[in-house]
């Protein structure tokens, strides 16, 4: 844990649950089957730090990603 105070450890370790559980989650909704078995670090590296831009038209808001679908499926 990394504190030697209880509450704050107590919290850190929901904290830490709920961020698994929020990447487990995305993992079974918004990705390929493929994706099942990444872990946090190649997620990262392959989707989270693509550029890309929100942009609101038309009442909706749009991503706009810079790499090919191709590029993502690798």
């Amino acid at each position: 844990m990394p504190c030697g105070r209880f509450g704050a450890s107590a919290a850190w370790l929901r904290l830490a649950v709920m961020g698994h559980d929020a990447m487990t989650a995305l993992k079974w909704i918004g990705l390929k089957p493929e994706w099942l078995s990444a872990r946090p670090k190649r997620l990262r590296f392959q989707l989270f730090l693509s550029p890309g831009r929100f942009i609101h038209h038309a009442r909706r808001l749009v991503l706009r990603v810079v790499r090919t679908c191709e590029e993502l499926q690798h």
